[in-house]
């Protein structure tokens, strides 16, 4: 396979000149978005609007950059990202685009539509082959994610503490994968009901294909048979208070497979480019309630229409950076008998893992890791 070209510039700018989200349209296209056809055509620009508390998020101005740019094309942009599988201000679209509006995305902020991709409560997704797929066979993709016509993703580059860090593959692959879909991901397992939370309203039995779910009348709470649970997680969606959970408990090698294989269905064989920003490169996920102070330096702006190539250039990027003073990465690494595992990821959060993710994702086919860094000025 030939090397990839991905596109960088850093965040440096002129007094009086243009600013971030003017060096962001430049830059991305120098690398190629206007090569897509994009009149008339929807384009879904997958990013993640943080959850409330948390500050470390991408600020609007850059996915309005992009979504200028897209309509500067002909294109119909919209933003979008997938449900949470577990409890908090985005697991359904009401919470979620009330997040999002809180945090700064608002149409007339980004110049144009909202859309929470797997619907109202997390349910409205597809099926989607996985080819040479080796974990997952159908992927269960948010239905606007795949009804677009064009797919773009903007990921904020940061730290992880399952996965290492976050980039775009997880941007894609978790990040567009309905409630279902991301438990798919994250669970081996089945779910539980807590049964002081369950209000006896039914609506989880009326999702079950599998006669998993019943009615106790007296108790008049809803319970789990798991012997005829297959995990599928649509339970998850349906019910409103919360009293249906999964275990985090897939091994984390495993979640990154599953989370490439979940990226090469949402990408496969449609029109896509991809942009990532390392920018306030925050220990932990931006799906936290609250943010660290970044473990790393502000290093630039990244596109390719590759994603395997970006996430690779992106971790390349920042194994070269200097720890920041104060963080938790530096505090980590001061203290009495830490072991230096000479990376920056794991140097940070010692019990997250990324290398099986970017391994399988080359292994599957989603791009390649050989690139060409290409400096816009």
């Amino acid at each position: 396979m030939e090397k990839a070209k991905v596109y960088f510039t850093n965040f440096h700018t002129k007094a009086f000149g243009d600013g971030l989200p003017a060096k962001l349209r430049k830059m991305i296209k120098k690398a190629g978005i206007g090569d897509i056809d994009m009149k008339g055509r929807f384009a879904a620009i997958k990013m993640h609007f943080g959850e409330l508390g948390n500050i470390s998020y991408l600020r609007p101005n850059y996915a309005k950059a992009v979504a200028d740019v897209v309509k500067e094309l002909g294109g119909k942009p919209f933003l979008t990202d997938c449900n949470t599988m577990y409890p908090g201000k985005r697991k359904n679209a009401l919470e979620h685009l009330e997040c999002a509006w809180e945090n700064g995305f608002t149409p007339l902020t980004v110049g144009c539509p909202i859309l929470i991709g797997d619907g109202l409560k997390g349910t409205d997704d597809v099926e989607v082959p996985v080819e040479g797929g080796e974990y997952i066979k159908k992927a269960k993709i948010g239905r606007a994610v795949m009804d677009a016509d064009v797919f773009i993703s903007l990921t904020h580059f940061k730290g992880h503490e399952m996965t290492g860090f976050g980039g775009t593959i997880k941007n894609i692959g978790m990040g567009c994968g309905s409630r279902a879909g991301k438990t798919e991901q994250h669970s081996g397992g089945k779910p539980d009901i807590d049964l002081e939370k369950c209000v006896g309203c039914k609506a989880c039995i009326k999702e079950c294909a599998n006669d998993a779910l019943h009615f106790d009348k007296e108790a008049k709470k809803t319970n789990i048979n798991h012997d005829n649970c297959v995990g599928c997680g649509r339970c998850l969606g349906a019910c409103n208070f919360d009293a249906i959970a999964f275990g985090l408990d897939s091994a984390i090698c495993d979640l990154n497979r599953k989370m490439a294989e979940y990226t090469k269905a949402v990408v496969d064989g449609r029109p896509q480019f991809h942009i990532s920003l390392i920018v306030d490169v925050s220990p932990n996920c931006d799906c936290h309630g609250e943010n660290d102070v970044p473990i790393l330096p502000n290093l630039g702006m990244f596109a390719s229409s590759d994603p395997l190539a970006l996430d690779q250039a992106c971790v390349d990027a920042c194994m070269k950076a200097e720890p920041l003073p104060g963080s938790q990465l530096a505090k980590n690494l001061a203290k009495k008998g830490f072991v230096d595992h000479h990376d920056h990821f794991t140097n940070s959060r010692p019990e997250s893992e990324w290398k099986t993710c970017l391994d399988h994702a080359e292994k599957i086919g989603l791009g390649t890791r050989e690139y060409e860094l290409v400096v816009v000025r």
